[in-house]
């Protein structure tokens, strides 16, 4: 259906009929037939595919090596046309057909080029969903990261080939034009399910996830969040909300992008299901004062040693000890005392989390 969609619109911008095909020059989609048509193209619509005769002729024309719109001219019986080939990174997945009579102009060649761009990645999707369609596939995937769906998981191993190995989800946030391109290749690098869920992308490994390379597949800047791994696919929800909040961390408390780990996250993986409220009200009121909660979180990550401070901030022993003063007044704590530095630390933390510093 989204072929069909997507064939169908690009029809109506550029005011031609349009033919989808895969890389097999078998049909996939084609808009309402209007204007010129040919035997070839009546023959396609109707067989589903050209003959073989047909087939050798447009090879012999270079439509395989085409990198861009390719003009076959007319021949006895068969209209002129305009070839696109569907690429995704130089994979060639299929062709646009479309008559070329009228000419076409170059504003939509264009056009086409930019749309069998788009379509590239709909056609490596369902050539990477093995059995399933593509939607079925990620509504599959959808069901076994909400969790409690065995049905699910049964569908992507028995009829989508996922592997039955051991699980890991990765949770990938940036830029929303980069990431379903980044997860389709990343499918291509290791055996992966995939999904976009608005403000991030979700790749669920089979056997060893390799997370370190997932950043680097990406054409923008982007953070990855791993969860721990699980032994099968029926438990991945716990995986991915593990790495969901790894992604959060990794995307906003500084030293842990590009790449954050759910067992490399220290006090934040605790912090997980704490709401931004419990921020100690002091704190809040610090964070007007950005030297003070610098010189505050260094004083606390080096366990309170006055020493370590200065020198790690280059400040004068005397300075040092007024601002945490002013810290002490304005947060109304008392640095002396163990559990009043936990709960600053801890706040100043769960404060980062929360995109409030």
């Amino acid at each position: 259906m989204q072929l069909q969609l997507a064939v169908d619109d690009l029809a109506a911008r550029v005011g031609r009929p349009v033919l989808l095909e895969d890389h097999a020059q078998s049909v996939l989609a084609y808009s309402e037939q209007t204007g010129p048509l040919d035997d070839v193209r009546r023959d396609s619509i109707l067989r589903r595919h050209t003959t073989r005769e047909v087939r050798a002729r447009y090879r012999a024309a270079g439509i395989f090596e085409a990198r861009g719109p390719l003009r076959v001219p007319e021949s006895p019986g068969v209209l002129p046309r305009v070839c696109v080939p569907v690429r995704h990174r130089d994979r060639l997945l299929g062709f646009l057909w479309l008559i070329d009579r009228p000419a076409m102009s170059g504003a939509d060649l264009s056009l086409v080029s930019r749309s069998a761009a788009e379509l590239a990645l709909a056609l490596l999707h369902d050539v990477l969903a093995t059995g399933l369609s593509a939607r079925r596939e990620q509504a599959a995937v959808a069901r076994v990261l909400a969790g409690d769906d065995p049905e699910a998981a049964r569908i992507l191993v028995d009829e989508g080939g996922f592997p039955p190995l051991p699980v890991t989800v990765l949770v990938v946030r940036g830029p929303q034009e980069v990431l379903t391109d980044g997860l389709l290749v990343a499918r291509l690098k290791f055996p992966a399910r995939h999904l976009v869920r608005g403000d991030h992308g979700v790749l669920v490994c089979a056997g060893p996830a390799r997370a370190e390379e997932v950043p680097g597949l990406f054409a923008g800047s982007v953070v990855v969040g791993a969860g721990a791994p699980r032994p099968s696919l029926s438990s991945a929800a716990e995986s991915y909300a593990e790495a969901l909040h790894a992604s959060l961390v990794a995307s906003r408390v500084p030293g842990f992008a590009p790449l954050a780990s759910w067992d490399s996250l220290g006090a934040y993986r605790m912090l997980a299901s704490v709401p931004a409220d419990a921020v100690h009200p002091g704190v809040v009121r610090l964070l007007t004062s950005p030297e003070l909660v610098a010189t505050l979180e260094t004083y606390l990550d080096l366990a309170g040693s006055a020493v370590e401070t200065a020198k790690a901030l280059r400040l004068h022993r005397t300075s040092l000890y007024y601002r945490l003063q002013r810290v002490a007044e304005l947060t109304g704590t008392n640095l002396r005392d163990g559990d009043d530095r936990l709960m600053l630390h801890l706040s100043l933390k769960l404060a980062s989390l929360h995109g409030m510093r």
